[in-house]
């Protein structure tokens, strides 16, 4: 398959981009799509802590560590997230551009799919029009987390549309909310969501983690994956073309 780079950020924190990244590592994973994930957050890691095993922490302002990462993407023979520090989306893609990462991937050399992932302020929606000069040629996601009970400005849908319309999406994905109790257990847990379900520890033994909780954690994992199947991302990660109708 062409190499598929996939990056998920924002401009913000605390949207809940780690958590995409995650869920983004499970779904590929359940898939046996071969993935690897670089976390940003240097030098301290919030991805790491879940996907160990498949993690390396970079430093995104560090040439050595943007080669450890474009310049393996042919030889992986997978699909490689990297999961954007807050505050660093809009200049990595400028990175991109200068190296000729994006006129690669328009020649389609590369699969470059961005997941967006927005926050509930204008200046969330603002992050739209700063990131439309980047992402022609990419299959870009506007992500909306709810995993918080968060509303995305339906008091004002005009000027929703109004940002909205400044670039062409892939498509608008929505994380339903998951069950508090059983999102913190998850994070007590130091596991992916894949393996809560699974009721595996951190060393892959049994676990002890509730079966109620589980549940929770199992139902939300489907509804995310059926959004995920529905923008069709294993199309697009692993190149094949949809049928058409």
């Amino acid at each position: 398959m062409t190499p598929a780079l996939i990056l998920v950020g924002a401009d913000k924190g605390g949207v809940g981009k780690t958590t995409v990244s995650r869920l983004l590592i499970d779904y590929l994973e359940a898939r046996t799509t071969p993935v690897r994930a670089f976390d940003s957050e240097f030098p301290r890691g919030t991805l790491k802590r879940f996907h160990p095993d498949l993690t390396e922490i970079v430093d995104l302002t560090q040439t050595s560590d943007q080669m450890r990462i474009i310049d393996t993407l042919q030889d992986a023979g997978q699909a490689t997230i990297v999961d954007v520090r807050a505050g660093r989306m809009g200049p990595t893609l400028a990175t991109l551009r200068d190296i000729g990462f994006l006129e690669a991937a328009r020649d389609r050399q590369f699969t470059l799919c961005i997941f967006h992932v927005l926050g509930t302020s204008i200046s969330s929606l603002e992050e739209i029009a700063t990131m439309a000069p980047f992402v022609g040629d990419a299959n870009y996601f506007l992500v909306k987390n709810h995993i918080n009970d968060t509303s995305f400005f339906e008091w004002d849908p005009e000027t929703y549309r109004s940002f909205f319309d400044k670039v062409r999406s892939a498509g608008e994905i929505s994380i339903p909310k998951l069950n508090e109790l059983a999102y913190e257990q998850v994070e007590l847990s130091g596991v992916s969501f894949a393996k809560f379900v699974a009721n595996r520890s951190p060393s892959n033994e049994p676990a002890a983690y509730s079966f109620v909780l589980r549940g929770y954690v199992r139902n939300w994992n489907r509804q995310v994956e059926a959004e995920l199947d529905r923008v069709k991302l294993m199309d697009i990660v692993v190149g094949r073309k949809s049928k058409k109708p």
